[in-house]
């Protein structure tokens, strides 16, 4: 089975205004006379950022299409989403919950999970560490090594806080080797260790929109396949917490969105004046930064990658629908393990 790569609408002029005319998603926008129209069959998702109005007519067109509308803050900051009637086989969602209370079940999903985020590091440093300088490449491929080395205690840790600091451990070695590989335009400070809440520096910042981005895909992926994104096994579980979405995140993080930064701020197409601080010392991207992001990261999600399981190549914008089916299948039993996506 197929999955046809829509286009996401993303609106992030404060005061733009959104409504349903026919089967159209009709855009103003303060101080413009005109007026741009979408075919709805073309679209997705909406993405809304800050102080955008939808019309109630377009909400209820959307939930009854299943198409979902997500609202995030200015900075990129996830607040919540618009699915509609929620889809997919409750057997499934219950089979979701009792691995879930399976100890060995559960840790089986979470090496998984982990493993796939470290060999994916792992290939992003080592394909930036070529164009790294000549100082900073020596340290990144000594980073990609201990990864390596990481990788059999991933699969033999005991239980899942073990693999947890397992998993720290590995995010500290790849954002010291992202740091070697950042040349960014001049006026963005070093990075010195990723900040979330809330990001103060540009690269933080950065970050943060990314990973929001990214969150909203695979979002949309377990929404789309049934699975309840409340339960997860990596991440613990709590009232508010899509623990399920971080898991799966885990494995897109390195690709998806730090490779992306990477391109983005090595290439100069973000600048110092793509960012602004907030009182409080907070960072976030500008008006014309998030533009900036936001096409690039609608090419981002066009680029094939080769899928081994799946035995072709595939979108980037579908890989999490494709993981989300194949972790579906493991919960039914049709599947032994759950095998995350490695780039190769």
């Amino acid at each position: 089975m197929t999955t046809e790569l829509l286009n996401t609408l993303y609106v992030q002029t404060q005061g733009a205004d959104l409504r349903l005319e026919e089967d159209c998603v009709r855009v103003r926008v303060p101080e413009d006379t005109g007026r741009r129209t979408l075919p709805l069959r073309r679209l997705d998702a909406i993405v809304v950022y800050g102080h955008v109005n939808l019309s109630t007519e377009l909400i209820t067109r959307c939930a009854q299409d299943a198409r979902p509308i997500t609202w995030m803050s200015r900075s990129g900051r996830y607040l919540g989403r618009l699915d509609g009637a929620v889809r997919g086989n409750v057997l499934l969602r219950h089979a979701q919950h009792q691995i879930h209370d399976d100890k060995d079940g559960c840790l089986e999903i979470a090496r998984s999970i982990v493993a796939g985020k470290i060999r994916n590091s792992r290939w992003i440093i080592l394909r930036t560490a070529r164009d790294a300088p000549r100082s900073a490449q020596e340290a990144m491929r000594a980073a990609a090594l201990k990864l390596a080395e990481s990788l059999p205690s991933t699969a033999s840790a005991p239980h899942l806080d073990a693999l947890r600091g397992i998993e720290g451990d590995a995010a500290r070695l790849h954002f010291a080797a992202f740091r070697n590989a950042l040349r960014p335009a001049e006026g963005i400070p070093p990075f010195e260790r990723r900040a979330r809440r809330p990001p103060t520096d540009p690269v933080n910042a950065l970050l943060s929109f990314l990973y929001g981005l990214v969150r909203g895909l695979v979002h949309g992926a377990t929404e789309q396949v049934g699975l309840d994104p409340y339960v997860g096994y990596l991440h613990g579980i709590r009232p508010g917490k899509p623990a399920l979405i971080l898991d799966l995140m885990e494995e897109f993080r390195p690709i998806l969105a730090d490779r992306l930064a990477l391109t983005l701020l090595n290439r100069r197409q973000l600048r110092v004046e793509h960012f602004e601080e907030l009182p409080g010392g907070a960072v976030r991207l500008t008006d014309d930064g998030r533009s900036d992001v936001l096409r690039a990261w609608q090419d981002w999600r066009q680029q094939h990658w080769q899928h081994s399981i799946a035995g072709r190549d595939v979108p980037a914008g579908l890989l999490p629908v494709m993981q989300a089916r194949l972790l579906a299948r493991h919960v039914r039993g049709d599947l032994p393990g759950y095998l995350p996506w490695t780039a190769a």
